[in-house]
């Protein structure tokens, strides 16, 4: 590229961009490029706005570019006509989106929003630095490659040219080019750095917390490329330094947690790969200390960055500053520690432990504290990180020394208090190393102070442990004590002692004392403050009594100290620090309880009585042991112990007397020492066992017993601290076997197991409780119960724990004792009755004692008494207790014990009752007297009043009952609470249908536990007569709920099994009920109970009569006939999706082949009565077809044996029902209940046997009935045969009747029987085989009536369409077919003539049938049927629609015959013709003319080569009668005609003979050339090449002279002209497309010179331009290829028929061809320019014809409407098109400017059209035409002042649309 080149791309702008004004390509994100260019804008902008409501949805900080970048504005503003300073806006609005775009750069709406802003503000040209600064963390992605695909950097020296590689392949950018780039282009590092503070700037608002989550993309990106960076450059130069300093100083800065770890670890790499200068360090090491001191969150990595920082830089280059922020770090020692365990810390504690020392030793401040801290507190976090070998150097021993000697004379002592952990740590840890740093500094001194002051502080530090010198030995210290001479070691140990006791070290300690009192250290720190205070609190223990020893001197300058006085322990106590009344010194040290001391003068100064000292003392020794904890604190096993050696001592000295008391059984002694001895620690259980030695002689005490055995097992209780509770329970067998059971031996064996069981709570769970125990222990249940009142319920966890183990006990064991002992009984009611629960995590005591009521322990009371007893108990609890934990034991208890029944049923009787009543009879007595009571007294008996709570919860319970002995003996008290429930009184007064409920399940749970299987049951078990049930169906009628409806059919249900002859008796009401109430419900559980009862009872109701009379036979099908009439009257009601489901289960019930055709018989009688009365006349057939498919589906859901068997009873039951309504027998039978010939009319009558014989034949053709007899394998010919023989003996008995009511009102009724009957017989037929079928045709054919013949034929007809194989059978029936379709000559009625002929036509359709089927195999016997056939058709005199059945059966005898068919042409085809000709007949019946033309069809089309003499009849024939026809049916048949003639034909015989009907037709018969042309165009269209080819010439002859026409022929009548012509121009395409360019040329010109001719008229030239239209549309393209020649022809054309150049004033006439010759060139040069692919617009033409096209705009030819339709649908896209095809800017200017000039035009209809012009150039030309817009303007303008309103509107609507197409606003320019 030349050096101007250069120049001129720098100074090139992106808005002169070329791409920007083509649409061909178009940038874009999502879419292809081509694509995209076919989108508009406001696609792309909706695209937009959708993206930025989901990006909305994600982050609500993007609204704010709602209003900008994404407004309603932003459609129609172009950045590259704005002013500098918008768009420096604009492109700090694009910066800042695309900043907050980064995050969710990879999210799809991301990209959307991206699409819009390349698509609108061209972002890849203007903001490409802001645009790769969005993507470059995605660097690694293919959208990423995507978007630099977009950029524009071919140039070399393009800042992003590096990237250029990347776009052709389309790969992602390798992170290895990334990183190179950024340390080589130190530009490109400085724009990723700037990306970062650009990022933090743009989401400064958005920071929580030192968190922003959207930037953790760019902070990672940043430090990953950064670091990675440095680690790759091979040495980091000055430059690099430089560029990144900044950017990590203002990261250091930053209040972003993340982005200050980025900058950490810049940082590290940073130190690790280059020695950077002393300052720098130093101000790095500063900046990230305070860094730390704001954000200490980043403790860790802040602390390990300033370790490697100093670890990789020179030593002793960072200054003090960084000490002080430092330590002002809360978590500094703490984070060192945990780095310390991973990494070496030595660098910093190098720097760190000088400053330190230095800090504490000038006391300035809060340095103070923090150097204790880490000197003191975390000691031996500095003592583990240090290194001997690199810390412990001269130079830096030489600073601690140099402190020593500045600072010993102020404070010595402070100075070695400091700094003696260090130097003790040194010498046991670095002995070597400290002998060496010492020795190499003392050679360094030279001052005998230097040295006198360090010997001084190495002797105290060292404790002098190797250099102090004792004078009598002249050794060290040391060596002394290990010296083989015992005198030296004494000596030693003597010296020892002096120092110990010295002044000398007591002064060093009341030093070190005030120095931890003084305020400075302890000031704003108060967790330090606290763990100085318990440092020093042990200084208070004294352990002897000298008065100036050191114990007490330090003990009171403790005393003195700020900090106890200040400490909450001790706050107030040195002021009595002399008194002598101290107890015992109690430390509480983190709430641990530690004895300290104890002076026993003292406790028995204050705890002076023995058993108040005592009392402590067992506190003491079993406080371990309780379950709660009342004094807040812990007693620890070393204070336990201690607490018991103390009490022996103290038992020792008691007098005997005091012993007595002690270890009597009110004292604590002796239970708290047992409670020791099950501790886990051996000391305690040791001393344990040396106090109960102290006691064992006290002979009175009630423990005396146990006490000894216990001491038996001294030595393995305190060997083993389980086995004290082992032993307990032999121990307690002791004790009992030795005491006796008076009143004294029962209050120490009470003693001694009340004892055991509360200090040993696991003797109670493993104890055998024996009934003297348990009789032993009653007192203590009930002092514990009496505590366990509802207001003052105070238990301590013991005793709940004991109460509950106490409880625990009432088991199988201790059963009898609630039987001897009514107290003990007493005692467990009232456990029973404690609700009391006093601590959450344990169950309550009623819980308990509940628990214990097991099935054992219920059945071991033995006595029934105390058994009822229990159970009221239980049930008394169940009413009152609002406790749903209570409630659910109680269940629980009841469902696990084994009950007598007769105990329930004692509780469900009323209060006054005692036993159950016996029977039901007397339970009526009683109820009789009852009401006669309340009918005197008018008041009921509070004794009689039945507790309904109550007896509902034990019902409720019962429900689930399975252990229950004898439960009959709940019937009468289940049968008596009915009664009552179903007493006026009661059920006012409470709602009982609940109880209803229960009682009837309860009762039916007693049923089914007598008799499992459902059978009956022993009178010895239970007598009928207490199983009242009446009430049950009482209980169902009073009821309104339908539960308890259900209830109550389940159970009689059950009873229908165990009690049937009880149950029949109210059989009727109880499915009466059913009927009219369950069967309306619409759920499973009603279904379900339904089932149940039908089940149950019917079974039960057909077993007792079966082996009866026939007399009980016919009486028990009259009752299940009742039964079903109840089902059937119910159906209706009954939801339609359960009807089907409820009678299919009562019939599987009853039995389907016995009482399905009940159900059918009645649900037609239903149909008949009810719902075709209720139906209006156009609902009855839809009503009649819902009800058959419901009876079809109710019968499809049985086998096909029971269905047949069903009809045959149904056609036995119609057989007896009279002919019309007679007298009724007196006696009801099945007949009767079915259908009742006297309760309805005879219409009914008539209605119900039409409707049944209907139904069947309905079911015998339905789908699901012959899928059944197809899939069934079983069907018996003696079933068929009997079926067919019933409906044989129906149909004759019907035509009887039909004989007999032939002259009354009821003949059609019957004869409409008849008919059906015949269907069914048809349909039986269908299941017959074939040689019975064949016989029962031949008898039926020749029966007399005439009716039977003609069903007979047709059930033929009906095999023969299935197609049946036994040809020979079959063949037998031609000849009497044929002597049926013969004519009879006798004498006949009208009617019967009428019958006749139906039969004739019937036989017909039979022959045709047999042909179709076995014609082809066996023609000669079809013979004599063409032959009788075509003598029908020739008669004339024939009935017309025998005729039609002949010709039909012609047609298909002669498709069949073929050439055998050929004799009978000569006198088959003028009859057919003649035929054809009768126009009156044909058009009064269309079925004749139907038959006559499918006869023609078909014999044309069997013998098409032997037709020709008849051919131009046909032809005409089919013309004439396709315009007389509007029968969709004939139309098709016509056309089938056509197609055979057209196709079967040859050309040689068939093209003569249509030019010959065509000159036949054109003259007169012109309506007849539109099917003509049809057969022509048909025919050309299957024509092979070859014949085309040779018949081209007369086919060009004829259609000269077809296409003549409107020239010879016209008449004036411009439609039908029309409709002729086209027809012949389309038949003509036909032939056209079937040429080549060589054969189709030459025609072309030929039909063009023949329009043109000498003399021709406008009438050629309309019929040619109509041609080459039609042409132009089939060929397209192909067609321009010889449009050449009418360029000038069409251009003169156009001039001439422009009646504003031309003068010519014709008729009206002349002005209708003109317009339509006008409108078709036009359409023609329209479809020229529209397939225009090979460039036929040159110049030349387009000269020609452009300005005659634009004049036309002026042409008013014809009127104004169709002036409009010209300009609209034919002008406007022709020159449209035009200016397309032209594709040359120059001429477009021409044209355009031709059109402006249209818009001066003095007529306002002209200007108009100019701008529809205009506006569909712009609309075609698109962003072409822009280039046209300049010299487009100020014509608009003009116009839009015109003087015509409508012209001016469409100026504003052609201005609009122009922008919306171009994409620019227009309204500027106005």
């Amino acid at each position: 590229m030349t050096s101007l080149a250069h120049q001129l791309k720098r100074l090139a702008l992106p808005q002169n961009d070329s791409n920007l004004l083509s649409q061909r390509v178009v940038a874009s994100v999502l879419f292809d490029p081509k694509d995209a260019a076919s989108m508009d804008r406001s696609t792309f902008y909706a695209l937009g706005c959708t993206g930025l409501e989901e990006l909305m949805g994600i982050d609500p900080a993007f609204s704010e570019f709602q209003e900008t970048l994404f407004s309603q504005a932003s459609l129609t503003l172009e950045r590259s006509v704005q002013s500098k300073e918008v768009n420096k806006k604009l492109d700090k609005s694009i910066s800042l989106f695309l900043t907050r775009l980064s995050p969710y750069f990879l999210l799809k709406p991301a990209l959307k929003c991206i699409e819009w802003l390349i698509h609108r503000f061209h972002i890849q040209l203007y903001n490409q630095d802001s645009l790769i600064a969005c993507v470059l963390p995605y660097h690694e992605t293919k959208v990423f490659v995507r978007v630099i695909q977009l950029l524009k950097i071919e140039d070399p020296t393009h800042k992003w040219h590096w990237l250029h590689g990347l776009q052709k392949p389309g790969v992602p950018l390798a992170r290895g080019t990334l990183l190179t780039h950024c340390y080589k282009d130190l530009g490109f590092m400085d724009f990723i750095c700037s990306v970062v503070t650009d990022s933090v700037k743009a989401y400064s608002g958005f920071v929580r917390d030192g968190n922003c989550p959207q930037l953790r993309v760019i902070f990672s990106f940043y430090a990953s490329t950064i670091v990675s960076a440095l680690d790759a450059v091979e040495k980091i130069t000055n430059s690099i330094i430089a560029k990144l300093l900044p950017f990590v100083q203002l990261g250091l800065k930053s209040n972003l947690l993340d982005y200050v770890a980025a900058t950490y670890m810049i940082v590290c790499q940073m130190a690790v790969k280059v020695v950077m200068e002393a300052q720098l360090v130093d101000s790095l090491t500063v900046q990230l200390c305070k860094s730390l001191s704001r954000m200490a969150q980043l403790s860790r990595e802040g602390l390990s960055c300033i370790i490697v920082l100093l670890q990789n830089q020179k030593e002793g280059i960072v200054g003090p500053k960084a000490f002080g922020y430092l330590c002002a770090i809360p978590t500094l020692v703490s984070t060192l520690q945990s780095i310390a365990t991973v990494h070496d810390i030595s660098p910093l504690l190098r720097y760190l432990l000088p400053h330190l020392i230095h800090s504490v030793m000038t006391q300035d401040g809060w340095f103070l504290s923090i150097g204790f801290q880490l000197l003191i507190k975390e000691s031996n976090l500095l003592y583990d990180s240090l290194n001997p070998g690199r810390f412990i150097v001269t130079s830096e021993l030489n600073g601690i020394v140099q402190l020593i000697k500045c600072y010993f004379i102020k404070s010595v002592l402070f100075l070695v208090f400091i700094l003696e952990c260090f130097f003790f740590y040194f010498f046991y840890r670095y002995p070597c190393a400290l002998d060496v740093a010492l020795e190499n500094h003392v050679k360094k001194m030279s001052s005998d102070h230097e040295k006198t002051v360090l010997h001084q502080f190495i002797s105290l530090t060292m404790s002098c442990g190797k250099y102090q010198i004792l004078p009598d030995s002249d050794t060290s210290l040391m060596l002394s004590l290990n010296h083989p001479l015992a005198s030296v070691r004494n000596m030693a140990v003597d010296y020892l002692k002096e120092i110990l006791t010295s002044e000398h070290v007591c002064s060093v300690l009341k030093e070190a004392v005030r120095v931890l009192d003084d305020p400075r250290i302890i000031e704003g720190n108060p967790d330090l403050k606290a763990q100085i205070s318990w440092e020093i609190l042990p200084f208070l223990v004294l352990t002897n009594a000298a008065p100036k020893c050191v114990e007490l001197q330090m003990a009171s300058c403790v005393a003195e100290t700020t900090l106890l006085s200040q400490h909450p322990l001790t706050h107030g106590w040195a002021k009595g620090k002399h008194s002598c009344c101290f107890t015992c010194l109690l430390i509480f040290e983190k709430r641990n309880l530690i004895l300290i001391s104890f002076w026993l003068c003292h406790l028995q100064v204050h705890l002076n009585e023995p058993t108040t000292l005592f009392k402590f003392l067992s506190l003491l020794w079993g406080y371990n042991s309780n379950l709660g904890d009342q004094l807040d604190c812990q007693v620890s096993a070393i204070l336990q112990t201690q607490a018991l050696y103390v009490g022996k001592a103290l038992l020792c000295n008691q007098p005997i007397k005091t012993r007595n008391v002690l270890a009597a059984g009110s004292s604590p002694v002796v239970p708290s020492l047992l409670v020791c001895l099950c501790s886990g620690v051996c000391e305690v259980r040791r001393a344990a066992i040396a106090v109960l030695h102290s006691l064992s002689g006290v002979v009175s005490s009630p423990y005396y017993l146990l006490v000894e055995n216990v001491l038996k097992s001294s030595e393995e209780i305190i060997a083993d601290p389980s086995y004290f509770s082992q032993v307990s329970q032999s121990i307690i067998h002791a004790v009992l076997a030795l005491y006796s059971f008076g009143k004294k031996g029962f209050s120490s064996c009470f003693c001694c197991i009340s004892c055991l069981m509360l200090v040993c709570p696991a003797f109670l769970i493993i104890m055998p409780f024996v009934q003297p125990v348990l009789a032993i222990l009653l007192p203590a249940v009930e002092r514990l119960l009496e505590q366990c009142a509802p207001d003052s319920c105070t238990f301590l966890p013991d005793e709940a724990h004991l109460l509950q183990l106490l409880l625990s006990k009432f088991n199988e064991a201790s059963a009898p004792l609630l039987v001897k002992d009514p107290r003990c009984l007493e005692v467990f009611i009232r456990a029973l009755g404690t609700s009391a629960k006093p601590y959450p995590s344990m169950p309550g005591f009623q819980i308990i004692a509940l628990e214990q009521i097991t099935k054992p322990f219920f059945n071991a009371l033995g006595d029934e008494k105390i058994q009822q007893k229990i159970l009221s108990v239980l049930f008394d609890l169940l009413v009152g207790n609002k406790n749903p934990a209570c409630a659910q034991a109680i269940n629980s208890v009841f469902k696990a014990i084994a009950v007598d029944a007769e105990l329930v049923a004692n509780e469900l009787m009323p209060v006054e009752k005692q036993k159950v009543t016996a029977t039901v009879q007397q339970a009526r007595r009683s109820k009789m007297q009852t009401r006669k009571t309340q009918d005197t007294s008018r008041a009921v008996s509070e004794e009689n009043v039945v507790s309904w709570p109550r007896v509902t919860l034990i019902l409720e319970l019962l429900q689930h009952k399975k252990k229950l002995r004898r439960a009959e003996c709940l019937v009468p008290a289940l049968f008596n609470l009915l009664s009552r429930c179903l007493e006026p009184a009661a059920a006012e007064q409470e709602n009982l249908e609940y109880t209803k409920q229960l009682i009837l399940s309860c009762l039916l749970n007693v049923c089914q536990k007598l008799s499992p299987d459902g059978g009956p049951i022993s009178k010895d078990v239970l007598e009928e007569d207490k199983f009242n049930v009446e009430l049950v169906v009482q209980c169902v009628r009073m009821s309104d709920m339908p539960q308890t409806h259900h209830h109550a059919l389940l159970l009689l249900g059950a009873l229908a099994g165990i009690f049937p002859e009880k149950v029949l008796h109210n059989i009727m009401p109880i499915f009466t009920f059913m009927g009219s109430n369950i069967m309306r419900l619409d759920d499973t559980y009603s279904f379900q109970v339904i089932n149940k009862t039908v089940q149950a009872v019917i079974p039960a109701l057909i077993k007792a009569n079966e082996g009866g009379s026939a007399q009980s036979e016919g009486n028990m099908e009259t009752v299940v006939s009742h039964i079903v009439h109840v089902f059937v009257d119910a159906l209706p009601h009954v939801p339609e999706h359960r009807r089907l489901p409820i009678l299919s289960q009562l019939m599987n019930t009853l039995g389907p082949s016995r009482f399905l055709w009940v159900l059918m018989l009645l649900l037609f009688k239903q149909h008949v009565t009810q719902t075709s009365i209720s139906a209006t006349g156009a609902e009855k057939e839809a009503v009649v077809e819902r009800d058959q498919d419901f009876w079809i589906s109710v019968c499809c859901e049985f086998e096909v044996k029971e269905q047949l068997t069903s009809i045959i009873r149904i056609l036995q039951y119609l057989m007896t029902l009279p002919q019309d309504k007679e007298e009724v027998k007196k006696e009801e039978t099945v007949s009767d209940v079915i259908f009742s010939v006297e309760a309805n009319s005879g219409k009914d009558l008539r209605h119900f046997k039409f409707l049944s014989i209907s139904f069947m034949a309905q079911l015998l053709a339905s789908d699901r009935f012959v899928g059944k007899v197809a899939d069934c394998e079983d069907i018996t010919e003696s079933t068929l045969q009997t079926l067919l023989e019933e409906v044989l003996r129906y149909i004759h008995a019907v035509a009887r009747c039909v004989e007999d009511n032939a002259d009354k009102p009821t003949a059609k009724f019957w004869r409409a029987l008849l008919s059906k009957s015949y269907d069914i017989l048809d349909k039986v037929n269908s299941l017959l085989p074939m040689d019975s079928f064949i016989m029962v045709m031949r008898g039926l054919m020749g029966n007399q009536l005439a009716s039977v013949r003609r069903k007979a034929m047709e059930l033929l007809n009906n095999k023969l369409q299935q197609r049946t194989q036994w040809i020979t059978v079959l063949l037998e029936l031609i000849g009497v077919l044929l002597k049926i379709v013969g004519r009879s000559h006798g004498q006949v009625t009208a009617q019967e003539e009428e019958e006749l002929a139906i039969n004739r036509q019937t036989a017909l359709y039979s022959l045709k049938l047999l042909c179709r089927n076995f014609g082809s195999g066996h023609q000669e016997p079809f013979v004599p049927v063409l032959k009788k056939a075509v003598e029908l058709v020739a008669d004339k005199d024939e009935e017309k629609n025998v005729m039609g059945s002949a010709l039909l059966c012609v047609a298909e005898v002669t498709s069949t015959l073929k050439a055998l068919a050929i004799p009978q042409l000569h006198s088959l085809m003028p009859a057919v013709l003649d035929t054809l000709k009768e126009r009156k007949d044909l058009l009064n019946n269309e079925i004749y003319l139907l038959s006559a033309v499918t006869a023609l069809q078909r014999v044309s089309e069997t013998l098409p080569h032997f037709i020709s003499p008849y051919l131009e009849d046909t032809i005409s024939q089919v013309c004439i009668t396709k315009r007389l026809t509007s029968c969709p049916q004939l139309s098709v048949r016509l056309s089938s005609l056509s197609t055979t003639l057209a196709t079967k034909v040859p050309p040689r015989v068939l093209i003569p003979t249509i030019t010959k009907c065509h000159c036949t037709m054109v003259d007169v018969q012109q309506n007849r050339l539109g099917p003509l042309m049809i057969i022509l165009k048909e025919h050309i269209t299957h024509m092979e090449k070859d014949q085309l080819n040779n018949h081209q010439s007369e086919l060009t002859s004829f259609f000269l002279s077809a296409l003549d026409f409107r020239a010879q022929h016209c008449q004036g009548d411009l439609k039908k002209t029309g409709e002729i012509e086209g027809c012949v121009i389309d038949c003509l395409l036909v032939m056209v497309m079937k040429l080549s360019e060589v054969t189709f040329r030459p025609l072309f010109f030929k039909l063009f010179d023949w329009s043109k001719m000498d003399g021709a008229s406008k009438n050629r030239l309309l019929t040619f331009y109509r041609l080459a239209d039609s042409i132009a549309n089939k060929l397209k393209g192909l067609f321009v290829l010889f449009a050449g020649q009418l360029v000038k022809p069409i251009s003169e054309l156009l001039r001439q028929l422009n009646i504003s150049h031309t003068d010519d004033d014709d008729d009206e006439d002349n002005v209708t061809k003109s317009s339509l010759l006008l409108q078709y060139v036009l359409d023609c040069l329209h479809k020229i320019f529209l397939y225009d692919t090979q460039r036929f617009l040159s110049k030349e033409r387009a000269d020609a014809l452009l300005g005659p096209l634009v004049d036309q705009l002026e042409n008013m030819l014809g009127g104004d409407e169709i002036y409009k339709t010209h300009i609209t649908k034919h002008l406007v896209p022709c020159i449209a098109q035009f200016a397309v095809a032209m594709g040359d800017d120059s001429q477009w200017k021409v044209l355009n400017y031709q059109i402006l000039l249209k818009t001066r035009h003095s007529s306002p209809k002209v200007r108009f059209s100019a701008l529809v012009m205009l506006l569909e150039l712009a609309s075609k030309l698109r962003e072409n035409y822009m280039v046209l817009l300049p010299e487009t303007i100020p014509f608009l303008a003009e116009l839009m002042e015109d003087e015509c309103e409508e012209v001016e509107q469409q100026v504003q609507k052609v201005i609009h649309e122009m922008e919306t197409i171009l994409g620019e606003p227009l309204q500027s320019y106005f």
